[in-house]
């Protein structure tokens, strides 16, 4: 990470795509297309939310998470040291119904545990409000709660040894899990806030102790002007972020990270990391796309082997949700005909946080027995997953089930790994 930055700073249009997902399909067409397509390092990173201490709504810890995805890159013939593990969002998150301290507490164990397990990208991030916090917390509050949580950070990683962690700070984003319905236009983060932000937490670090580790503070987040929320997608446009831009220009060891990059165009991504965005972070845009491939698989199941036969993954997953309405409640407002619709194809895809249930696995299970047991014909594939059969065809792959949702995955994946090559090495892809 540290060569990424020193060479986008020496004038490479270069980054680097942060895979932030849980789900084994995900992680598997990850490395499938990071080894394919000759990706140096495969960043794959886990929120405070998904992965903590107590489990978190995957059920992993910092260290099951690492074992989870290296036993999948290993799998896939992938070196399990061309893949990075990152933490995303690191901080009271989880526990902000508790007083500061209280909360504060465990998100040091929170940071102690990802850090022993391996991850060495660390996103602190403070900037929410605890129980008995003003809203919205000050500045110096934020940076002085970073800080003592990346102090946790350095003295686990000299216990444990391995590479030095980087660190990204700041926080200009929404809360993990989707903006909310009927977002506005957003503006970009102005170059006073992003600096006012890399002050007070430069100050903090000096005064901590923590000088040593500030040359490896990576990277800030801070609003491109980029998000989605339902049914539409805010794309990235270059003019408003002109003066944010330039914003880094002294300082020698530092990009941006843009969050919510998903369902952006690959112009608006070669973009991004051309106006230093030069860590895109994508999540719900790659869960959809699995949610795609499913979607046409069942509809190949039913086409070609009858409703009779067919597994009724599609309507099992949706009447799971409707049951089971915790996940999406807070974000779907709507009723009838319109929620099925959100409940399926809402950017925001709240959908994945059902795929573990035990009903909806097993129906997938049946479903992808199905088609592997009755080989659909490739015009059939075709109508539904063309860009996919194309790639199997090409690589000289069966189109089974599990391929045929892994280069879906891919393909969604691709504009990410053009975007943030250089074109000189693009041509020897």
């Amino acid at each position: 990470m540290l060569d990424l930055v020193a060479r986008h700073k020496s004038g490479q249009a270069c980054g680097i795509y942060s895979v932030c997902s849980a789900h084994p399909l995900v992680i598997e067409a990850a490395c499938v297309h990071a080894l394919r397509t000759g990706v140096d390092v495969l960043l794959i990173e886990a929120t405070c939310n998904q992965v903590n201490q107590d489990g978190g709504y995957t059920g992993m810890t910092p260290d099951g998470f690492r074992d989870f995805v290296h036993a999948i890159a290993r799998g896939t013939g992938l070196p399990v040291d061309r893949v990075l593990l990152g933490g995303d969002h690191l901080g009271p998150n989880p526990w902000t119904s508790l007083p500061a301290e209280e909360a504060m507490v465990r998100a040091e164990v929170l940071i102690e545990q990802y850090v022993a397990a391996g991850f060495r990208k660390i996103h602190a991030d403070c900037s929410m409000s605890c129980v008995d916090d003003p809203t919205p917390l000050p500045e110096d509050v934020i940076a002085r709660r970073a800080a003592r949580l990346i102090k946790v950070a350095e003295a686990t990683q000299r216990r444990v040894g391995g590479e030095p962690c980087v660190y990204v700070i700041g926080t200009e984003v929404p809360v993990p899990g989707g903006a909310a319905e009927d977002l506005p236009e957003l503006e970009a983060t102005t170059p006073e806030a992003a600096i006012a932000t890399l002050d007070a937490h430069s100050a903090v670090f000096a005064e901590e102790g923590l000088s040593d580790a500030w040359p490896r503070v990576i990277a800030v987040v801070v609003q491109p002007g980029v998000e989605f929320d339902h049914h539409k997608v805010i794309d990235y446009d270059r003019a408003k972020a002109v003066r944010l831009r330039s914003a880094l220009d002294d300082q020698p060891h530092l990009v941006f990270e843009a969050h919510s990059t998903d369902y952006q165009t690959p112009g608006a991504l070669k973009a991004l990391v051309e106006d230093h965005f030069a860590i895109l972070k994508v999540g719900p845009g790659v869960t959809f796309a699995l949610r795609e491939a499913l979607w046409a698989l069942d509809a190949i199941e039913r086409e070609w082997i009858g409703e009779d036969q067919a597994s009724g993954f599609r309507n099992t997953a949706i009447e799971r949700m409707a049951a089971e309405p915790r996940h999406w409640a807070r974000y779907y407002q709507s009723i009838g005909a319109d929620l099925r619709f959100d409940l399926q194809y809402s950017l925001s895809d709240r959908i994945r946080y059902y795929w573990p249930d035990p009903a909806i696995s097993a129906a997938q299970d049946r479903m992808f027995a199905n088609l592997a047991d009755n080989p659909p014909p490739m015009a059939l594939i075709s109508q539904y997953l063309p860009a996919a059969n194309a790639a199997l065809r090409d690589a000289g792959l069966p189109t089974d089930p599990t391929n045929l949702v892994i280069a879906h995955i891919g393909a969604a994946l691709e504009p990410y790994r053009t975007a943030c090559a250089p074109e000189p090495e693009l041509a020897h892809v």
